[in-house]
């Protein structure tokens, strides 16, 4: 006997992917606020990217894993933000926000 399919309440807050993987990276590591708009954290993300001790630890992370489409590179920067300690984050953040 078939079980009937029940039917699930249509959500009524926006779900979390209808915000960017790196507007999510940045809220993640505290480098920016949650509720800081989206172009915005698109400017801190780039300022991220650009920043020296962000490229040395994404350029290890891309040798172990060949890197040919876009969605990787927000991977490796998630990763290189992970592996970076509470003060080295708390370093970057200092120098997003002078840039």
């Amino acid at each position: 006997m078939k079980h009937p399919k029940q039917k699930r309440p249509p959500q009524t807050h926006p779900s979390a992917l209808a915000v960017p993987s790196y507007h999510r990276i940045l809220v993640k590591h505290g480098l920016i606020e949650k509720t800081l708009p989206i172009p915005d954290a698109y400017e801190v993300f780039l300022k991220v990217g650009a920043d020296p001790e962000v490229q040395k630890l994404r350029r290890k992370v891309a040798r172990g894993n060949k890197m040919k489409h876009v969605p990787a590179l927000y991977l490796a920067t998630a990763m290189a933000l992970q592996g970076m300690t509470k003060q080295e984050l708390e370093a970057l953040k200092l120098r997003i926000e002078g840039k």
